[in-house]
């Protein structure tokens, strides 16, 4: 089966997603709406799961790479929700001390995704810290709709600190050269214009 892009919908349907993925519209009102694109037998849910991310497919980095090694750490927060789970991903043959980026999350969570994304910026270079905001609500759930409703519920002003405290995890690291830059999507973007 030939993998659809966004050219092969409508620009309304995009839209709607994007209300969907953002939290402005729940799963039920997307797809009462997106049933006004259906047609030949395609219907509402089976637009949501080709709109949605295949974050298999979408993988780029091998959590097994051997030029990048990964391991999930925990780091404080004092200021936020006390601890941190985050994923961290470093140059397997670095020499000496490197620059790190954090890497902050859209709002649902700790994706697979990100993971990858925190892998790329291992093998270009870097140390990558990956902190899943969803630690004090028990971490990325393993699907996008419940990590995004998990994250309406965490404090926002601690989960704001909970990515400060990365880059000053980060600074500090015996790995690190003390520069740190950071990097966010969707949700994680505000966090970035924050920092």
């Amino acid at each position: 089966m030939t993998r659809l892009t966004a050219k092969d919908f409508a620009p309304e349907l995009l839209e709607l997603y994007d209300y969907y993925a953002h939290g402005k519209i729940n799963r039920r009102e997307f797809l009462d709406r997106a049933a006004l694109f259906t047609l030949g037998g395609l219907t509402a849910g089976a637009l949501l799961a080709a709109l949605s991310p295949n974050y298999a497919l979408a993988e780029q980095v091998e959590f097994t790479d051997p030029d990048i090694v990964a391991e999930y750490v925990t780091y404080p927060s004092p200021k936020g929700n006390r601890q941190v789970r985050g994923y961290l991903v470093r140059p397997a043959n670095a020499s000496g001390k490197v620059p790190a980026v954090v890497v902050v999350h859209e709002n649902r969570g700790l994706n697979p995704y990100i993971e990858d994304v925190a892998r790329r910026v291992a093998k270009a270079g870097f140390i990558a810290l990956a902190p899943d905001g969803l630690t004090s609500v028990g971490g990325y759930p393993g699907n996008d709709d419940k990590g995004r409703e998990l994250q309406a519920t965490v404090d926002p002003e601690k989960l704001m600190n909970d990515f400060f405290a990365a880059i000053e995890w980060l600074m500090k690291h015996d790995a690190t050269s003390g520069k740190v830059g950071i990097t966010g999507f969707c949700y994680g973007g505000g966090v970035v214009n924050a920092a």
